[in-house]
Parts: C-alpha cells; sequence; structure tokens
C-alpha cells in the first residue's frame, strides 16, 4: 500500500463529533430477540470497538444507526436528536428533513464493500455526494480525488470494481463513505471477507482515520488485536445485552466476567 496522506487535506478532522445514546431498544425478528431493553452510551468522538459471539446482536446495532433496519421499541439519539423514539404503538423514525439531516452525519463500511460493480471507483466515491448532498461533479470529484490519494489508490480511479483485490475495494469503500463528510463512522466486520494478506492494508487507513480524525467511530470486529490497538472503550455483547464493557487494556488483559473471559480465550486461541 502506498503511504497515506495527513487526514488535513480531507477537512475531516474539522466535523463535529456526535454523541449518541440507545435507551431501552428492543429489537426482534419475529420471535427471535436481537436486541433487549439495549442501553448504550457513546461519546463524542470516541472510538468504540463491539465484540461479541455471531447473532449477539452487534452489526444490527450499526444497521439501526444507518437505519437499514427499524426497531420495535426505544429511543436512539444522535446529539440529542431523535432518530427514533417510542410511541404509544411502538418506536417512530424521524421524519423528512429531520431524518435526512440525522443520517447524512452517519457513514457506514460493510463486511462485502458493496460497491457499484457498472461504475468506476471516481464514480462510485462520487455518486452520493452528486446525488445526495447536491455537490457539483467538479467538487465531488475533487474531493473524491483527495480521498484516493489518502486510501492509497490515487491511480485506481478509473478502474472498476472487478479489477482490485478485495483489500482494494474495501478501501474504496472507505473512500466512499468518507466522501460524504460524515461525523459518526461505521465499520462492520470490514476485514473478515478479506485474504489475511489484505487485511493489514485496510487496517491502516484506518487507524489513520482513527489517529488523526474526531469523528466518532464504532467497530464491530473479531479483529482482537485490531480492537485493542484501535479502541478508547470495548463492549463485549451477547445475547443482545452488553456483558461488559471499558478500557481494551483491562478488558483483554483481566476481564472480569466468566463469558467474557470464555469468549476471549476461544478466541485468542483460534
Amino acid at each position: 500500500m502506498q503511504s497515506t496522506k495527513p487526514l488535513v487535506a480531507t477537512n475531516i478532522q474539522k466535523l463535529p463529533a456526535k454523541s449518541i445514546a440507545f435507551r431501552g431498544v428492543s429489537k426482534r425478528f419475529g420471535d427471535n430477540v436481537i436486541l433487549d431493553d439495549f442501553n448504550l452510551d457513546i461519546r463524542s468522538a470516541e472510538k468504540l470497538a463491539i465484540i461479541g459471539p455471531s447473532g449477539s446482536g452487534k452489526s444490527t446495532i450499526l444497521r439501526i444507526l444507518m437505519t437499514l433496519e427499524d426497531i420495535q421499541r426505544g429511543e436512539i439519539t444522535i446529539d440529542g436528536e431523535k432518530l427514533w423514539h417510542d410511541e404509544p404503538g411502538g418506536a417512530v423514525l424521524a421524519e423528512g428533513r429531520k431524518l435526512r439531516e440525522i443520517r447524512g452525519r452517519v457513514g457506514m463500511v460493510f463486511q462485502h464493500f458493496n460497491l457499484f460493480p457498472h461504475m468506476n471507483v471516481l464514480r462510485n466515491v462520487t455518486e452520493a455526494p452528486v446525488r445526495v448532498r447536491g455537490m457539483t461533479r467538479a467538487a465531488a470529484e475533487k474531493r473524491a480525488g483527495e480521498l484516493l490519494d489518502l486510501v492509497g489508490l490515487a491511480e485506481k480511479a478509473d478502474s472498476y470494481p472487478i479489477q482490485l483485490s478485495g483489500g482494494q475495494q474495501q478501501r474504496v469503500a472507505i473512500a466512499r463513505a468518507l466522501a460524504m463528510e460524515p461525523s459518526v463512522l461505521l465499520f462492520d466486520e470490514v476485514t473478515s471477507a478479506l485474504d489475511p494478506e489484505l487485511v493489514g492494508e485496510v487496517l491502516n487507513v484506518i487507524r489513520l482515520l482513527a489517529r488523526e480524525s474526531n469523528c466518532t467511530m464504532i467497530m464491530v470486529t473479531h479483529q482482537m488485536g485490531f480492537a485493542r490497538e484501535f479502541a478508547d472503550r470495548v463492549c463485549f455483547i451477547e445475547s443482545g445485552k452488553i456483558v461488559e464493557e471499558g478500557d481494551p487494556n483491562q478488558m483483554f488483559a483481566a476481564p472480569q466476567n466468566e463469558r467474557t473471559k470464555a469468549f476471549l480465550n476461544a478466541v485468542l486461541e483460534a
């Protein structure tokens, strides 16, 4: 991977970070309870790692923040503004301009890249700023050039996703998320679909963002070593509830909950 430039050129670090609060959130699929009276506070500019077994509700938390999933009960706020709130019939999503404004603060990088296969790299990065934010094509392409340079892919602007490695596609996906200038950035198992030798190039970009950006960042991951390095705080989730949370060094060196100990022992041994 090419050396990356500091984020000064992208102005990302100048964006105000946002705090997030979950209050009494319940989410189910049929009879399957995913989140059960779930409560979580995430500070402005905090780097939070969420760990736990498969099916514990980790990715659902991110998808709810992106409004890709609904909830049955509870309240979710971003900087005090209600994304979801309770009414007698159940949880209600914000509407209209308020929803668009809140959504515009949140960007997400998915496990399987989700790039548009019929668009080249430049179009993948510029499409949302042009269509959603109303940026001019010239302004969007200028910013896309800066972001592709940041993730070490300036020379791939005219390439199509099929011509890229998995690591390169994921770096394009990060650039695409950053192009919308989010103040909250979500990472959902972003290395799990990659060959092991490609993981490092993606994590290097995230390291840079974590170090130099004041975005609030939430990462769902099975990369325990990276979670310990990346995060200000780690949350271990099982069966839709927070079992244990705390400082990464304390969590990984001396977890207090027996279930946390068993999970970390199993993952680290594997």
